[in-house]
């Protein structure tokens, strides 16, 4: 599997697992199937209503015309269903697979444009063989369109969550304690959140004792909360206040 590590706009590394080339092909056969399925519609919809007797008056161009109109929903159905469903298919909804920016900001319709002006050449060509060669060269499991939009393609099956993260939810009346919690970086206090986590579950409190040590020997606070788990927990509250209204 692939990893991929996004950097979010707050200075948070997540990593993400690529999707295969296995789930990506899959899912374009979901999304292909959903295209046939409309143009049967199309085709049962003009037998029912006898709508073919009317080509024979039209001209040529007339007819091309109202081809391209009815092929309109299978030429866009790509940019138009990850515009709308930020970076997914019905495809790739079933699939779960998504399409998010490498820089860690959310793909917007610049990106999925470019994405689908490649596709025109990547997956119409050949059937798809020069997007497959791309995906399998690439690093990042990326195909032309990608590279130049600067995304990729995840699987959510593995959905990163936000206990995977410095992250925490704080109440928009939230009161901190701890100003010099600022003195800490996002690694520092990504690996006091892990540990944290890691010796409440095990229950030992002698590792919860020397990082309440370490953290007061590294800023300088003074535990005003109580028991060192209360302090490490609003500590971590804290710092996700200062950072978030910085």
């Amino acid at each position: 599997m692939t990893q991929l590590s996004i950097n979010t706009t707050q200075n948070v590394n997540i990593n993400f697992i690529a999707a295969s080339v296995g789930d990506r092909i899959l899912a374009q056969l979901l999304d292909l199937l959903v295209k046939i399925a409309y143009g049967v519609f199309v085709f049962f919809v003009v037998q029912i209503f006898g709508l073919e007797n009317l080509f024979q008056n039209l001209d040529q161009w007339s007819i091309i015309a109202i081809i391209s109109i009815i092929g309109l929903p299978v030429m866009f159905y790509s940019i138009v269903q990850e515009s709308l469903w930020e970076g997914q298919t019905i495809g790739k909804k079933i699939m779960k697979l998504k399409v998010i920016k490498l820089d860690g900001y959310q793909a917007g319709f610049g990106d999925y444009l470019i994405r689908w002006l490649f596709r025109l050449v990547e997956v119409s060509i050949g059937y798809g063989v020069i997007a497959l060669i791309a995906i399998i060269s690439s690093k990042k499991n990326q195909r032309l369109g990608d590279m130049a939009a600067g995304t990729a393609i995840i699987t959510l099956k593995n959905n990163i969550n936000i206990n995977h993260t410095i992250i925490q939810d704080i109440n928009a009346d939230y009161v901190p304690t701890y100003p010099l919690v600022i003195k800490l970086s996002d690694n520092d206090v990504r690996i006091v959140k892990e540990t944290f986590e890691a010796a409440i579950i095990q229950r030992d409190y002698v590792t919860i004792v020397k990082l309440r040590e370490k953290i007061v020997n590294v800023t300088g606070i003074k535990n005003q909360s109580g028991t060192d788990s209360d302090f490490i927990r609003t500590l971590l509250k804290d710092y996700n206040y200062y950072t978030q209204n910085m």
